[in-house]
């Protein structure tokens, strides 16, 4: 752990490498706020360092909470007393969402980590549990990976997963996270390297295993209508499902596509066939497309984009005495929703 400004100036990186933090490193405080390492010396001289404080969190905004697990594992082994509500749950603006007791030497440095990790999980679940409440009990998938740098996609897809409701995860690494396998259908490269998407799904149904689902793109090449219906007489109940997202410059997935695509494998008896769909959906959007027969949400940028939830934490009690900062009441807020976290 970092403990001095002597630790940080000695501590060199190479800029040929990742520029995202190793676990290593989060876990000894390198992506804290200098300020928390420099102020320890001080403290320390004046014999303020090693004293028992309490400490809450709360979040700026009502949202669902997330990110407790990671923030075990950044307190884990040290004698702290932790409460906090349980992940998944809602929470109301400027409500506490975790109370943390023990000598500030042992966590202050970490506040900054802390609060980090709970802003952009409560985030990320928040988004997720709107698209996954207006799909109306209908699949949402997490499809954001490509709009986040590669170091965090797999903490929010497995926040989306595990907190926020969503069925599955396109990322590899986040869908193993929760124990699954990731979920997806094909990319649009695939289908416009082979020529046909016709003659890539043929292909695709020989060589993938029985147990992966026939899903493909219909709007590369041909009407999205023609070329679901292509699929369907060819394919017959091998056809799992199609997948629509097209593109802004033809109008994106719409209400009456999605009608049309419907009614037209109801008439021909393919009933069972789903109808998938994506590209730039939020829960307004989600909706209007169940309530047309979408089966199916492949959610990026609303989830990805999510903007985090703000998380303040505040020194409530030094030594068994109540204080604040101004503008805030002295002494831990009473909560009966706060729960014993097992660090």
């Amino acid at each position: 752990m970092f403990r001095s400004l002597e630790d940080v100036e000695k501590f060199n990186v190479s800029n040929e490498r990742l520029l995202s933090a190793t676990h290593d490193e989060i876990i000894s405080g390198a992506t804290t706020d200098v300020y928390f390492v420099k102020i320890r010396g001080v403290l320390e001289k004046i014999g303020r360092l090693d004293v028992e404080v309490a400490a809450e969190i709360f979040a700026r905004k009502k949202g669902i909470f997330a990110g407790l697990q990671e923030v075990k594992t950044i307190l884990s082994g040290k004698n702290l007393q932790v409460e906090a509500i349980a992940e998944g749950e809602s929470f109301s603006a400027a409500e506490v969402v975790m109370t943390i007791r023990g000598l500030y030497a042992d966590f202050g440095i970490f506040e900054t980590t802390i609060l980090g990790i709970l802003a952009s999980s409560c985030g990320w679940a928040t988004s997720a549990r709107e698209c996954v409440e207006a799909a109306g009990g209908k699949p949402v998938l997490s499809f954001g990976a490509r709009h986040l740098h590669p170091a965090v996609s797999s903490v929010m897809d497995y926040i989306t997963v595990k907190y926020g409701g969503c069925s599955g995860a396109s990322s590899i690494l986040g869908a193993k996270l929760f124990g699954d396998m990731p979920s997806g259908t094909i990319p649009h490269a695939a289908v416009l390297l082979t020529g046909d998407t016709l003659e890539l799904a043929r292909v695709y149904d020989d060589v993938l295993p029985a147990s992966e689902p026939r899903t493909f793109l219909v709007d590369t090449f041909k009407d999205e209508a023609e070329e679901t219906m292509r699929l369907a007489r060819a394919l017959g109940n091998k056809l799992n499902g199609v997948r629509l997202d097209t593109p802004g410059e033809r109008g994106g997935v719409t209400v009456g596509l999605v009608r049309e695509i419907r009614a037209r494998l109801d008439q021909e008896g393919f009933n069972a066939v789903k109808i998938v769909v994506s590209g730039g959906l939020d829960p307004e959007r989600i909706k209007a497309l169940a309530d047309a027969g979408a089966d199916v949400f492949g959610v990026g940028s609303y989830i990805s984009h999510a903007e985090p939830i703000d998380m303040t934490m505040d020194i409530k009690e030094i030594e068994g005495k109540r204080v604040a900062k101004r503008g805030r009441i002295p002494g831990l807020q009473n909560s009966s929703r706060l729960n014993k976290v097992t660090l």
